[in-house]
């Protein structure tokens, strides 16, 4: 197997590279086949590596020496093991699916060949990203997934909006990659080497080390909170939506945005060492969470509101992450990855059959309709709502149980943003499936179930949303929680510094009652608002309370950063383009040219052409250097 691991991510570069320079040659029919089966071929290979590993032990691969600069010696190779192959799982399989789904979704798009080459170029970007045995190559991967999600979200650029959106993710992220790179730096600078086997082991044996590991940490996370949609550089995300549904769900629900908490994960034990660091995650995460969830309460737009719930879920991970919880952030990780790319691709099933109409406020009375788009879409949304024996409840509760540990009021504020994830999800549901069509004739003329190439990944992914949690059945409802100890070598050192988190079984017991009740009621309180009393939220030309106005606009967040940030920058450059480059640097250089021609033309009066002139003046200069040597004496 060793010999083969670089198939995994060359195959999808070798469809890439099929489909892209085929595109305009090669017939839709052969394009899907190619792009869909270079991915299935890298999920086999994937599921080969995973009973492996399984084995025991884990798989490298030194593809080739990079490059040598005195003492480093950088190679680009890879690293399988119990962490990274889990990923490879989810990106090659959910990807697959995707890949699937798109065949139909995108069949009638121009771009078809060059919409799969893109794809399949995400791919063996994020394979690079998981699988890299070093933090070059995990940057390698991190580019090259942010250049892809800029080329997806802008794929239909004609519109200068949808071009807009683009441009905005592709320069958030490059925020906080400047600071994943320094945090690098900083690495090679401590550790000398960027390769995981070197780094931590010295890492732990480097323990009170602190002053180090906090600035290194918080620069590694300062990349994450970009790439996975953190407070403040979140609103990319929700704008990304402008791109062709089934890249909402590859990019910005099952894949991209997780690379940051894969980040952490992977660097578990700096972050374990670095307590102040772990403090800041556990808190901006809680704040993201909260904070998304109540932008999704007043959404319209269906795809915004899987939007936000994405970045209230990324949320929920960097919580698990900063009190200590790496199993459970990582399973809320997977679990997510399977209801939410559900949910993103029921809601193109709708979009497709509305004719592109994403406004929930249209739509109403599509279950008969789309009988299987509504029966996966609510199996999503009661897995994304913590409800059992689903698979969001198992991993979700795993987090709230260690904040609560952690910190009780954190736990408090966990259940209450649980509430609202219930309660905006099926609000999501009743607006679109319940009550009378809203839409126009038209519109319900068209209304059909989309194609099997559609559905089929529905309903896979219902199926992985129902059983996926099963992995990770805590031990007082009788399961033996096969994830924990999956992971247990990959956070066996972090494991051993941090605090012990026992709670009595009654305990246990307890909280999970707890956030489910809260689910339940919130679920019963949208039906109550939504369904038996058949409420439509407002028109964008209507009054809406003044709490209502905000989440609706977002809170204003994005003008306020244009405000504070952009227009700042504007008339900076302005300041700069006007004052320091035209009157300074230009008018430096201008005037030393003008000067210079200037000079020229007097001096140039000096040169008459006449003979009689020319003798005048060697005698005027022997009689100044008689008089100069005289004064001298």
């Amino acid at each position: 197997m060793n010999n083969y691991i670089w198939l995994i991510p060359i195959l999808p570069l070798a469809g890439f590279l099929i489909n892209g320079f085929g595109r305009n040659i090669l017939p839709k029919k052969v394009i899907s086949i190619v792009g869909c089966l270079v991915v299935l071929a890298s999920f086999g290979l994937s599921i080969e590596a995973f009973a492996q590993i399984s084995s025991g032990g884990h798989i490298e691969a030194n593809l080739f020496n990079w490059f040598n600069a005195g003492t480093l010696n950088v190679s680009f190779s890879f690293l399988v093991d119990r962490l990274s192959v889990l990923m490879m799982l989810i990106i090659t399989g959910v990807g697959f699916l995707i890949h699937l789904y798109s065949v139909g979704y995108m069949n009638h798009d121009e771009g078809f060949g060059k919409f799969f080459s893109y794809l399949n170029l995400f791919i063996f970007f994020m394979l690079l990203l998981v699988m890299g045995s070093n933090y070059l190559v995990m940057f390698i991967g991190w580019e090259g997934v942010g250049l892809c999600s800029y080329l997806l979200i802008g794929f239909w650029y004609t519109n200068p909006d949808y071009a807009d959106a683009a441009k905005k993710a592709f320069i958030m992220n490059r925020i906080g990659d400047l600071g994943f790179i320094i945090g690098i730096f900083l690495i090679l600078y401590y550790f000398g080497s960027t390769a995981y086997a070197d780094i931590f082991p010295k890492a732990t044996q480097m323990n009170g080390f602190n002053v180090p590991f906090t600035l290194i940490t918080l620069l590694l996370f300062i990349g994450a909170v970009g790439k996975s949609a953190q407070i403040p550089l979140f609103t990319w995300l929700p704008d990304a939506m402008a791109g062709p549904t089934p890249v909402s769900a590859l990019i910005h629900a099952a894949t991209m945005v997780t690379a940051g908490v894969y980040m952490v994960a992977r660097s578990n034990i700096l972050f374990t060492l670095a307590p102040y660091t772990m403090e800041v995650i556990a808190v901006i995460g809680l704040a993201t969470a909260t904070f998304a969830a109540l932008i999704a309460l007043s959404q319209t737009d269906i795809k915004k509101v899987l939007a936000y719930s994405t970045v209230s879920q990324l949320g929920y991970m960097f919580l698990g992450l900063g009190v200590g919880a790496y199993t459970g952030a990582f399973f809320h990780l997977l679990t997510h990855a399977f209801f939410k790319a559900l949910l993103f691709l029921g809601a193109g099933s709708v979009i497709h059959a509305m004719s592109n109409e994403q406004d929930m406020r249209k739509m109403g009375g599509l279950k008969g309709k789309l009988k299987i788009t509504f029966i996966t879409m609510l199996i999503g949304t009661i897995a994304i709502s913590g409800i059992p024996p689903f698979a969001g409840f198992f991993s979700k509760d795993e987090i709230l149980a260690q904040v609560f540990v952690h910190n009780k009021a954190m736990y408090v504020i966990g259940v209450i943003t649980a509430m609202f994830t219930s309660f905006y999800m099926f609000r999501l549901l009743y607006l679109t499936f319940y009550g009378k069509f809203r839409g126009t004739s038209e519109q319900e003329h068209h209304l059909h179930e989309s194609p099997r190439t559609m559905t089929i990944p529905l309903i896979v992914l219902a199926v992985l949303s129902i059983v996926g949690g099963f992995i990770g059945i805590p031990e007082v409802l009788g399961g033996h929680h096969w994830l924990e100890q999956w992971l247990a070598p990959i956070f066996a050192d972090s494991t051993a510094l941090l605090p012990k988190a026992n709670t009595a079984a009654s305990t246990d017991i307890l909280l999970m009652a707890a956030s489910v009740a809260g689910a339940v009621l919130a679920l019963i309180y949208a039906y109550v608002r939504y369904v038996k009393n058949a409420h439509v939220p407002a028109s964008d030309t209507e009054e809406r309370p003044g709490l209502v106005s905000l989440s609706y606009h977002k809170f204003y967040i994005d003008e306020i950063y244009d405000f504070l940030i952009r227009k700042p920058l504007d008339w900076l450059s302005v300041f700069f383009y006007k004052v320091v480059d035209l009157l300074a640097i230009d008018g430096i250089v201008n005037g030393l040219g003008k000067m210079t021609v200037r000079s020229s033309k007097g001096l140039r009066l000096l040169q008459t052409g006449n003979v009689g002139y020319y003798i005048f003046m060697m005698v005027i200069g022997i009689i100044a250097i008689l008089v100069y040597s005289f004064v001298k004496i």
